[in-house]
């Protein structure tokens, strides 16, 4: 008995150093090896700037990244049927003031102008779309050019006006509004409780179908993080403001979305057409609907931000939408393993994509860096987070072919 107890621990060791170890140098385990990075980030500018890790900085920065990460949600999807999205950020500045144009100078109800705004960017999407698949235009010139667009009907729609003010609302009240320790608590509960299940449930679904299945330790290991991170996260927030309602609005958009590519026959065929479109095609999968519906819900998801961001800033001016948070938002999940190639990658590495980036952004803040050296700090991470999805890209297939 005490052989066969020794023995199964060993197999469990054997298991825990092979399986994670081969799993994260194949690219396998993106979000350990981003909290890993997370925690470098952190580290660092801890020891730079000891304002760093405290809680009011901490809460700032979830509100910061919480626009660039509902944002990232639609870039995932795009970026996993291989096509890219240029305009999200002209689409994101354009639907917020659409939405600041109807409540400030139409007296739209403030509900009835989010809604209006969501819209705009579904139509935009569905636009996108269209000339994408229907005219076969790369997706990179389709976006390019409403990019430029999007960003002039901006201008159009603020008027002479160039800044429009939002007053107290539920607009504003979607990043104001924060949450005390019930509502902290049962949220860590609830994660980390959903992140050992769904685990656990997919690995016994791949098991019982004779399929290989990730290793129990990799999935032990991944729960403790996510616990670890919810339950200290919580913690933080509540010393200072509490739990902000913006940030339960981000995770909530990104289980949503995770649970339908992850649970979904829709979520399976956007897998498939990003893998093989021809060989999707074949299989009976309707690519061209695939497409459009996609890039609809990605520019709607860049509306949803739009909106975050006004409602952060309290405002809508020409700028909006501008800057840095198109680089962001690609960046992001591109960092966080969601490969440029299409057919892999997780909608959960919207949301730690959103906190590297997020992180390293805040933490220049702190220092008193330039936007110049910001901007070439944020290009030589992207570029080296697609070096690392090429090269483990290339391991894969390696390790496929032997």
């Amino acid at each position: 008995m005490e052989g066969g107890v020794a023995a199964q621990l060993r197999v469990f060791g054997k298991e825990a150093r092979s399986g994670i170890l081969g799993r994260l140098l194949r690219g396998e385990l993106g979000s350990v090896q981003v909290f890993i990075a997370l925690a470098l980030i952190w580290t660092v500018f801890q020891i730079a700037n000891d304002r760093f890790l405290t809680a009011v900085n901490l809460t700032n920065l979830m509100l910061q990244v919480t626009a660039v990460g509902i944002i990232s949600i639609g870039v995932v999807l795009v970026l996993l049927l291989g096509e890219i999205d240029l305009s999200i950020g002209a689409v994101s500045g354009l639907c917020a003031g659409i939405m600041a144009v109807l409540t400030v100078q139409h007296g739209w109800d403030p509900g009835l102008a989010i809604l209006a705004g969501l819209l705009a960017g579904t139509a935009i999407g569905l636009l996108n779309g269209f000339f994408n698949t229907f005219f076969g235009i790369p997706s990179f010139v389709v976006t390019l050019a409403g990019l430029i667009a999007w960003q002039g009907a901006l201008l159009q729609v603020l008027g002479k006006t160039g800044t429009i003010n939002l007053p107290p609302s539920i607009i504003t009240d979607l990043t104001s509004t924060f949450y005390g320790a019930g509502v902290g608590w049962t949220l860590a509960v609830v994660v980390t409780a959903g992140t050992l299940a769904v685990g656990l449930l997919g690995r016994r679904r791949r098991l019982k179908a004779g399929l290989e299945a990730p290793p129990l330790a990799g999935i032990v290991l991944r729960t403790v993080l996510v616990g670890a991170a919810m339950f200290i996260g919580v913690a933080i927030l509540l010393s200072d403001r509490g739990v902000p309602l913006a940030v339960l609005i981000l995770l909530g958009l990104t289980g949503l979305f995770a649970f339908i590519t992850e649970r979904t026959r829709f979520g399976r065929h956007i897998y498939a057409v990003g893998g093989n479109a021809e060989a999707a095609r074949r299989a009976g999968i309707r690519v061209t609907r695939i497409r459009v519906t996609v890039f609809a819900i990605g520019s709607t998801m860049a509306a949803a931000g739009g909106i975050m961001a006004a409602s952060r800033l309290i405002a809508v001016n020409q700028s909006s939408g501008s800057g840095d948070i198109l680089l962001n938002a690609i960046a992001g999940p591109v960092i966080a393993g969601t490969s440029l190639f299409g057919g892999r990658g997780t909608v959960w590495s919207a949301l730690l994509g959103a906190l590297v980036i997020g992180s390293i952004s805040n933490g220049m803040d702190l220092l008193g860096l330039q936007s110049s050296v910001k901007f070439m700090i944020t290009g030589g991470v992207l570029l080296a987070a697609v070096t690392l999805d090429a090269l483990t890209r290339r391991q894969r297939s390696q390790v496929s072919v032997t």
